[in-house]
């Protein structure tokens, strides 16, 4: 809990002069993707196993393969 100097917090608190985050833009990106129940599923047990949000968790599987700079090897079978 966040204490005032005086030892007590405060009922109410004016932000009308409060700015952004300059910088909160720059930290995430919303996407939408499409992806299959399948996977949905894995990363949503696994998330709860684990105790953080699937979305941070997929964020964070994906940000691994980033730098760490996986590919997908993908062979396409001409009919």
């Amino acid at each position: 809990m966040l204490l005032e100097r005086g030892g007590e917090m405060r009922t109410e608190y004016d932000f009308s002069k409060a700015q952004k985050n300059p910088y909160a833009r720059k930290l995430k990106r919303q996407v939408t993707l499409w992806m299959d129940e399948g996977t949905v599923s894995y990363f949503k047990s696994l998330a709860q196993e684990i105790g953080v949000p699937y979305q941070t968790l997929i964020n964070l599987y994906l940000r691994d393969c980033a730098t760490s700079h996986k590919k997908l090897s993908l062979q396409w079978n001409h009919a």
